[in-house]
């Protein structure tokens, strides 16, 4: 017998806060992928870091600016990209964003307690 499929809505009272300017939604998740939704407010700049995982990134809307070891770019709603595991990275809102983060393997540190 096969898990059940379960539906998850999007949920402004259920994102957490992990920075100022920075909401988190934890969407769906198996071992093997995950998606998050993030929103981020006009003037956020995230943290430099990097993970193990690859990290697919879909511009809902807004506008962002993403830099790597590689140089930077900027992307606006519709857009989407891929961040290799391992690689460095930070992302600024140069406008209010929602954007949606496929992981894969899943974030064990981003995963509903």
């Amino acid at each position: 017998m096969s898990a059940p499929i379960e539906v998850f809505s999007a949920n402004d009272e259920t994102m957490t806060t992990p920075e100022p300017g920075l909401k988190r939604q934890v969407m769906s998740y198996s071992p093997a992928m995950m998606l998050v939704r993030h929103t981020m407010t006009k003037g956020w700049v995230g943290t430099r870091h990097s993970h193990p995982h690859e990290q697919m990134v879909y511009i809902i809307s807004g506008h962002i600016r993403f830099q790597h070891p590689g140089g930077s770019f900027e992307v606006k709603g519709g857009d989407c990209f891929l961040v290799p595991g391992g690689v460095e990275h930070q992302a600024s809102a140069l406008a209010d964003c929602e954007v949606l983060d496929i992981f894969t393997p899943y974030r064990e540190d981003y995963a509903r307690k």
